[in-house]
Protein backbone atom coordinates (compact mmCIF):
# COMPACT_ATOMS: atom_id res chain seq x y z
CA UNK A 1 0.00 0.00 0.00
CA UNK A 2 1.68 3.52 -0.92
CA UNK A 3 0.64 7.01 -1.36
CA UNK A 4 1.45 9.90 -3.66
CA UNK A 5 2.34 12.18 -0.61
CA UNK A 6 4.17 14.71 -3.00
CA UNK A 7 0.70 14.93 -4.75
CA UNK A 8 -1.65 15.23 -0.91
CA UNK A 9 0.94 18.08 -0.08
CA UNK A 10 0.67 19.74 -3.56
CA UNK A 11 -2.88 19.27 -3.49
CA UNK A 12 -3.43 21.14 0.12
CA UNK A 13 -0.89 24.26 -0.49
CA UNK A 14 -2.61 25.04 -3.52
CA UNK A 15 -5.65 25.37 -2.10
CA UNK A 16 -3.94 27.36 0.73
CA UNK A 17 -2.53 29.45 -2.32
CA UNK A 18 -5.94 29.55 -3.91
CA UNK A 19 -7.96 30.79 -0.70
CA UNK A 20 -9.84 27.92 -0.56
CA UNK A 21 -8.70 27.58 3.23
CA UNK A 22 -6.04 29.29 5.60
CA UNK A 23 -4.68 25.77 6.35
CA UNK A 24 -5.25 21.72 6.36
CA UNK A 25 -4.52 18.67 8.82
CA UNK A 26 -4.32 15.49 7.13
CA UNK A 27 -3.23 12.22 7.45
CA UNK A 28 -4.28 8.56 5.65
CA UNK A 29 -3.81 5.05 7.09
CA UNK A 30 -5.69 1.69 7.72
CA UNK A 31 -6.38 -0.46 10.50
CA UNK A 32 -3.36 -1.36 11.58
CA UNK A 33 -1.95 2.75 11.58
CA UNK A 34 -1.52 5.87 10.04
CA UNK A 35 1.09 5.61 7.02
CA UNK A 36 1.29 9.09 6.15
CA UNK A 37 0.25 12.94 7.50
CA UNK A 38 1.08 16.37 7.51
CA UNK A 39 -0.29 20.50 7.45
CA UNK A 40 -0.49 23.08 5.19
CA UNK A 41 -0.90 26.67 5.82
CA UNK A 42 -1.83 28.65 8.39
CA UNK A 43 -3.79 28.79 11.70
CA UNK A 44 -4.86 32.67 11.19
CA UNK A 45 -4.26 34.17 8.13
CA UNK A 46 -4.26 37.47 10.45
CA UNK A 47 -1.20 35.83 12.67
CA UNK A 48 0.47 34.38 9.26
CA UNK A 49 3.51 33.27 11.28
CA UNK A 50 1.75 30.80 13.44
CA UNK A 51 1.83 27.67 11.34
CA UNK A 52 -1.67 24.86 11.35
CA UNK A 53 -0.59 22.12 13.29
CA UNK A 54 -1.26 18.47 13.87
CA UNK A 55 -2.79 19.16 17.26
CA UNK A 56 -4.68 21.99 15.81
CA UNK A 57 -8.52 22.22 17.79
CA UNK A 58 -11.17 22.13 14.54
CA UNK A 59 -14.99 22.89 14.53
CA UNK A 60 -16.03 19.49 13.83
CA UNK A 61 -19.52 20.59 12.32
CA UNK A 62 -21.67 17.62 11.21
CA UNK A 63 -19.22 15.12 12.19
CA UNK A 64 -20.73 15.61 15.40
CA UNK A 65 -23.46 13.18 13.49
CA UNK A 66 -20.91 10.26 13.85
CA UNK A 67 -18.55 11.60 16.62
CA UNK A 68 -21.78 11.83 18.71
CA UNK A 69 -24.94 10.88 17.58
CA UNK A 70 -24.21 7.76 15.14
CA UNK A 71 -21.68 6.31 17.74
CA UNK A 72 -24.38 6.46 20.72
CA UNK A 73 -27.22 5.09 19.04
CA UNK A 74 -24.91 2.20 18.11
CA UNK A 75 -23.79 2.23 21.97
CA UNK A 76 -27.53 1.73 22.68
CA UNK A 77 -28.68 -0.59 20.03
CA UNK A 78 -26.00 -2.96 20.94
CA UNK A 79 -27.34 -2.83 24.41
CA UNK A 80 -30.06 -3.82 23.35
CA UNK A 81 -32.13 -0.76 24.69
CA UNK A 82 -33.43 0.10 21.12
CA UNK A 83 -34.79 -1.49 17.74
CA UNK A 84 -34.40 0.19 14.81
CA UNK A 85 -37.44 -0.73 12.97
CA UNK A 86 -39.97 0.18 16.43
CA UNK A 87 -41.95 3.40 15.81
CA UNK A 88 -40.31 6.10 18.12
CA UNK A 89 -43.90 6.82 19.80
CA UNK A 90 -44.45 2.74 20.76
CA UNK A 91 -41.40 3.27 23.53
CA UNK A 92 -40.99 7.07 24.06
CA UNK A 93 -43.76 8.72 25.68
CA UNK A 94 -42.57 12.44 24.65
CA UNK A 95 -42.92 12.03 20.95
CA UNK A 96 -46.34 9.04 21.17
CA UNK A 97 -49.29 10.40 19.35
CA UNK A 98 -47.05 13.09 17.01
CA UNK A 99 -46.25 12.42 13.57
CA UNK A 100 -42.75 11.66 14.71
CA UNK A 101 -44.29 8.92 16.86
CA UNK A 102 -44.61 6.83 13.80
CA UNK A 103 -40.96 7.39 12.26
CA UNK A 104 -38.26 4.98 13.23
CA UNK A 105 -34.73 5.10 14.26
CA UNK A 106 -33.38 3.45 11.10
CA UNK A 107 -35.26 5.83 9.08
CA UNK A 108 -34.20 9.17 10.87
CA UNK A 109 -30.40 7.30 10.44
CA UNK A 110 -31.11 7.20 6.33
CA UNK A 111 -32.50 10.71 6.33
CA UNK A 112 -35.92 8.92 5.02
CA UNK A 113 -37.98 9.90 8.00
CA UNK A 114 -40.58 12.60 5.92
CA UNK A 115 -39.36 15.42 8.34
CA UNK A 116 -39.10 19.01 7.31
CA UNK A 117 -35.70 19.80 5.53
CA UNK A 118 -34.31 22.66 7.45
CA UNK A 119 -34.00 22.96 11.00
CA UNK A 120 -34.58 26.84 11.54
CA UNK A 121 -35.06 26.78 15.11
CA UNK A 122 -35.21 30.71 16.38
CA UNK A 123 -37.30 31.02 13.88
CA UNK A 124 -39.86 28.52 14.17
CA UNK A 125 -39.73 27.93 18.16
CA UNK A 126 -38.04 30.57 19.79
CA UNK A 127 -35.02 30.64 22.06
CA UNK A 128 -36.37 28.60 24.89
CA UNK A 129 -34.61 25.08 25.04
CA UNK A 130 -37.88 22.90 26.18
CA UNK A 131 -39.74 25.09 23.29
CA UNK A 132 -37.83 24.03 20.87
CA UNK A 133 -37.31 20.13 21.96
CA UNK A 134 -41.25 20.39 22.11
CA UNK A 135 -41.45 22.12 18.57
CA UNK A 136 -39.14 19.79 17.04
CA UNK A 137 -40.47 16.31 18.84
CA UNK A 138 -44.39 17.73 17.74
CA UNK A 139 -43.96 18.95 14.15
CA UNK A 140 -46.14 17.73 11.70
CA UNK A 141 -44.08 15.63 8.61
CA UNK A 142 -42.86 16.81 5.36
CA UNK A 143 -43.84 14.00 3.63
CA UNK A 144 -44.87 10.22 4.52
CA UNK A 145 -41.76 8.39 6.40
CA UNK A 146 -39.90 5.67 3.84
CA UNK A 147 -41.09 7.84 0.63
CA UNK A 148 -37.56 9.44 -0.11
CA UNK A 149 -33.93 10.11 1.02
CA UNK A 150 -33.48 14.10 1.86
CA UNK A 151 -31.33 15.32 4.02
CA UNK A 152 -32.50 17.28 7.23
CA UNK A 153 -30.15 18.46 10.50
CA UNK A 154 -33.32 17.51 12.23
CA UNK A 155 -32.65 13.95 12.27
CA UNK A 156 -29.68 14.17 14.09
CA UNK A 157 -31.14 16.99 16.59
CA UNK A 158 -34.16 13.69 17.24
CA UNK A 159 -32.04 10.94 17.47
CA UNK A 160 -29.82 13.15 19.68
CA UNK A 161 -32.78 13.33 22.31
CA UNK A 162 -33.88 10.33 21.64
CA UNK A 163 -30.17 8.74 23.19
CA UNK A 164 -30.89 11.19 26.13
CA UNK A 165 -33.99 10.05 26.68
CA UNK A 166 -32.93 6.14 26.54
CA UNK A 167 -29.90 6.87 28.63
CA UNK A 168 -31.00 9.21 31.27
CA UNK A 169 -28.37 11.29 30.52
CA UNK A 170 -27.30 14.43 28.13
CA UNK A 171 -25.54 13.99 25.37
CA UNK A 172 -22.37 15.27 26.02
CA UNK A 173 -21.70 12.81 29.27
CA UNK A 174 -23.22 10.09 27.24
CA UNK A 175 -20.69 10.17 24.62
CA UNK A 176 -17.71 11.12 26.57
CA UNK A 177 -18.82 8.16 28.88
CA UNK A 178 -19.46 6.18 26.45
CA UNK A 179 -17.44 6.77 22.79
CA UNK A 180 -14.63 9.33 23.88
CA UNK A 181 -13.06 8.66 26.84
CA UNK A 182 -12.85 4.61 26.19
CA UNK A 183 -11.43 5.44 22.99
CA UNK A 184 -8.75 7.85 24.28
CA UNK A 185 -10.28 10.86 22.62
CA UNK A 186 -8.94 12.82 25.18
CA UNK A 187 -9.32 16.31 23.18
CA UNK A 188 -13.02 15.44 21.70
CA UNK A 189 -15.49 17.89 23.72
CA UNK A 190 -18.34 19.79 22.85
CA UNK A 191 -17.79 23.58 23.09
CA UNK A 192 -17.98 26.33 23.86
CA UNK A 193 -14.51 25.60 24.42
CA UNK A 194 -11.99 27.39 27.64
CA UNK A 195 -9.78 29.84 26.83
CA UNK A 196 -6.62 27.49 27.06
CA UNK A 197 -8.29 25.38 23.83
CA UNK A 198 -9.64 28.05 22.05
CA UNK A 199 -5.84 29.86 21.45
CA UNK A 200 -5.14 26.59 19.49
CA UNK A 201 -8.85 26.23 17.77
CA UNK A 202 -8.90 27.08 13.55
CA UNK A 203 -11.21 29.84 13.40
CA UNK A 204 -14.02 30.02 11.25
CA UNK A 205 -16.39 32.38 10.11
CA UNK A 206 -17.01 36.17 10.67
CA UNK A 207 -19.20 36.85 13.69
CA UNK A 208 -21.10 39.92 12.90
CA UNK A 209 -22.16 40.57 15.77
CA UNK A 210 -18.50 40.95 17.05
CA UNK A 211 -16.71 41.53 13.99
CA UNK A 212 -14.33 38.81 14.73
CA UNK A 213 -13.84 35.37 13.37
CA UNK A 214 -15.73 32.40 15.54
CA UNK A 215 -13.12 30.05 17.43
CA UNK A 216 -13.98 28.23 20.10
CA UNK A 217 -17.41 28.27 19.63
CA UNK A 218 -19.39 26.57 17.60
CA UNK A 219 -20.26 27.85 13.92
CA UNK A 220 -23.83 26.07 13.51
CA UNK A 221 -26.09 28.80 15.31
CA UNK A 222 -28.75 25.74 16.00
CA UNK A 223 -25.70 24.23 17.95
CA UNK A 224 -25.11 28.07 19.89
CA UNK A 225 -28.96 28.31 20.35
CA UNK A 226 -28.81 25.23 22.53
CA UNK A 227 -26.03 25.76 24.56
CA UNK A 228 -23.54 24.23 22.44
CA UNK A 229 -24.49 20.80 23.14
CA UNK A 230 -27.20 18.95 20.04
CA UNK A 231 -26.88 16.45 17.39
CA UNK A 232 -26.74 18.22 14.58
CA UNK A 233 -23.21 20.02 15.42
CA UNK A 234 -21.22 21.57 18.77
CA UNK A 235 -18.15 19.02 18.69
CA UNK A 236 -14.49 20.16 18.61
CA UNK A 237 -11.76 17.58 17.91
CA UNK A 238 -8.77 17.26 16.87
CA UNK A 239 -6.57 14.76 13.90
CA UNK A 240 -5.34 12.30 16.55
CA UNK A 241 -9.00 11.89 18.09
CA UNK A 242 -10.43 10.79 14.73
CA UNK A 243 -7.46 8.42 13.68
CA UNK A 244 -8.17 6.84 16.73
CA UNK A 245 -12.32 6.54 16.01
CA UNK A 246 -11.71 5.60 12.34
CA UNK A 247 -9.18 2.96 13.65
CA UNK A 248 -11.43 1.63 15.98
CA UNK A 249 -13.95 1.05 13.35
CA UNK A 250 -11.65 -1.54 12.22
CA UNK A 251 -10.73 -3.24 15.22
CA UNK A 252 -13.96 -2.45 17.52
CA UNK A 253 -13.14 -4.52 20.21
CA UNK A 254 -13.71 -2.68 23.29
CA UNK A 255 -15.90 -4.61 25.70
CA UNK A 256 -19.09 -3.32 27.06
CA UNK A 257 -20.57 -1.80 29.22
CA UNK A 258 -17.16 0.12 29.13
CA UNK A 259 -17.85 2.00 26.22
CA UNK A 260 -17.72 1.77 22.49
CA UNK A 261 -20.19 0.24 19.48
CA UNK A 262 -19.58 -3.00 18.05
CA UNK A 263 -18.22 -4.52 14.55
CA UNK A 264 -21.95 -5.52 13.81
CA UNK A 265 -23.30 -1.69 14.14
CA UNK A 266 -20.04 -0.81 11.90
CA UNK A 267 -20.88 -3.58 9.46
CA UNK A 268 -24.44 -2.23 8.81
CA UNK A 269 -24.07 1.10 8.71
CA UNK A 270 -21.37 1.12 5.74
CA UNK A 271 -24.16 -0.80 4.09
CA UNK A 272 -26.37 0.53 1.89
CA UNK A 273 -29.73 0.41 3.58
CA UNK A 274 -32.14 2.86 1.34
CA UNK A 275 -32.70 0.30 -1.30
CA UNK A 276 -33.69 1.11 -4.47
CA UNK A 277 -34.57 4.92 -3.23
CA UNK A 278 -31.79 7.91 -4.32
CA UNK A 279 -29.35 8.65 -3.18
CA UNK A 280 -28.30 5.54 -1.79
CA UNK A 281 -27.50 5.65 2.29
CA UNK A 282 -25.69 4.25 4.66
CA UNK A 283 -26.72 4.77 8.63
CA UNK A 284 -25.79 8.43 8.86
CA UNK A 285 -22.51 7.88 6.16
CA UNK A 286 -23.31 8.07 2.66
CA UNK A 287 -21.12 6.71 -0.13
CA UNK A 288 -18.63 8.85 -1.33
CA UNK A 289 -19.96 11.17 -4.59
CA UNK A 290 -18.37 9.54 -7.97
CA UNK A 291 -16.85 6.51 -6.16
CA UNK A 292 -16.92 3.24 -7.50
CA UNK A 293 -18.25 1.02 -6.04
CA UNK A 294 -20.49 2.89 -4.77
CA UNK A 295 -20.44 1.10 -1.40
CA UNK A 296 -16.35 1.02 -1.31
CA UNK A 297 -15.57 4.62 0.22
CA UNK A 298 -18.36 6.25 2.75
CA UNK A 299 -17.75 9.84 3.88
CA UNK A 300 -19.52 12.86 6.07
CA UNK A 301 -18.62 15.66 5.90
CA UNK A 302 -18.51 19.15 8.05
CA UNK A 303 -19.67 22.51 6.85
CA UNK A 304 -16.93 24.25 8.71
CA UNK A 305 -14.42 22.15 5.86
CA UNK A 306 -14.22 18.71 7.75
CA UNK A 307 -14.09 15.92 6.33
CA UNK A 308 -13.65 11.48 6.64
CA UNK A 309 -14.21 8.84 4.47
CA UNK A 310 -13.71 5.09 5.51
CA UNK A 311 -13.58 1.77 3.11
CA UNK A 312 -14.04 -1.58 5.04
CA UNK A 313 -13.32 -3.13 1.43
CA UNK A 314 -9.87 -1.64 1.01
CA UNK A 315 -9.25 -1.17 4.91
CA UNK A 316 -8.24 2.18 4.23
CA UNK A 317 -9.66 5.70 5.88
CA UNK A 318 -8.65 9.34 5.06
CA UNK A 319 -9.31 12.72 7.44
CA UNK A 320 -9.15 16.18 5.67
CA UNK A 321 -9.61 19.23 8.48
CA UNK A 322 -9.54 22.78 6.97
CA UNK A 323 -11.16 25.94 8.06
CA UNK A 324 -12.52 26.49 4.84
CA UNK A 325 -15.82 28.92 6.32
CA UNK A 326 -12.94 31.89 7.38
CA UNK A 327 -12.86 32.52 3.89
CA UNK A 328 -16.43 31.29 2.44
CA UNK A 329 -19.62 29.64 2.50
CA UNK A 330 -19.15 28.74 -1.13
CA UNK A 331 -18.73 24.94 -1.22
CA UNK A 332 -17.19 23.96 -4.62
CA UNK A 333 -13.44 24.82 -4.30
CA UNK A 334 -13.20 22.55 -1.52
CA UNK A 335 -15.23 19.73 -2.75
CA UNK A 336 -13.15 19.70 -5.85
CA UNK A 337 -9.88 19.41 -3.35
CA UNK A 338 -12.12 16.91 -1.23
CA UNK A 339 -12.47 14.53 -4.57
CA UNK A 340 -8.60 14.79 -5.55
CA UNK A 341 -8.16 14.54 -1.60
CA UNK A 342 -9.64 11.01 -1.66
CA UNK A 343 -8.65 9.65 -4.82
CA UNK A 344 -5.29 10.31 -3.78
CA UNK A 345 -5.95 8.65 -0.88
CA UNK A 346 -8.08 5.82 -1.97
CA UNK A 347 -6.11 4.82 -5.35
Amino acid sequence: MTYDIDRIEALLDEGVRDKVYPGAVWAVGDATRTRAQGTAGVLDPDEPDVPMRADTVFDAASLTKILAVWSCIGVLWEDGALSLDQQLGSFWPEVSGHPIGTVTARQLLTHTAGLPLRAQLKNLYGTDRDDIRRGVLHEQLHRCPGEAVEYTDRAALILGYLAEHLSGQPLDQLTTARVWQPLGMNSTRFGPLPDEITARCAPTELDQDTDTHLKGTAHDFSARLLGGVCGIAGVFTVLDDLVAFLRYMFNPTMPHPTGGFGTEWTTCSLTIQTGALQPSRGLFWHPAPGSEPVDDIWVHYGFTGTSMWMSPQQQRWAVLLTNKLYYTRDRKPLTDVRNVFRELAFS
